[in-house]
C-alpha cells in the first residue's frame, strides 16, 4: 500500500512559489505542485484564471470569518474537498453547484 503513496512522481510534491495580487497588495504563496495543478482545474471549471479563482476565494472567507487564517491550509482543504467531489461523480457535482448559486 505505501509503495502507491512512496511511488509519486518527486516533482509533484516539489514546492512551487507563485506570486499575485490580493486586494492590490502582492503576496506570494508557496505550495506543492500537485496542489497548484488542482487549483487550476477548479479555477478552470469555474472560467477563471488560478489567480482569480484564488482571489474570489479569498474575499468569501474574509466575508464569512472576518480574516483568512492560514490560508495556504484552506487551500490544500479546498483541493481536498474538489478531488472528493471528483471521486463522487458527476451526480455529486451538479447537485453542488447548484448549492452554490
Amino acid at each position: 500500500m505505501c509503495r502507491i503513496f512512496a511511488g509519486q512522481d518527486p516533482e509533484d510534491y516539489e514546492s512551487e512559489t507563485r506570486s499575485l495580487r490580493l486586494h492590490g497588495h502582492c503576496t506570494s504563496i508557496r505550495l506543492e505542485r500537485a496542489f497548484w495543478a488542482a487549483l487550476e482545474d477548479i479555477a478552470a471549471a469555474d472560467g477563471l484564471t488560478t489567480p482569480q479563482f484564488i482571489g474570489r476565494l479569498h474575499d468569501e472567507v474574509i466575508e464569512m470569518h472576518g480574516e483568512a487564517r492560514n490560508f495556504t491550509s484552506l487551500l490544500r482543504c479546498a483541493c481536498l474537498v474538489h478531488l472528493g467531489r471528483m471521486a463522487r461523480g458527476p451526480r455529486h457535482k451538479a447537485g453542488a453547484a447548484l448549492a452554490a448559486e
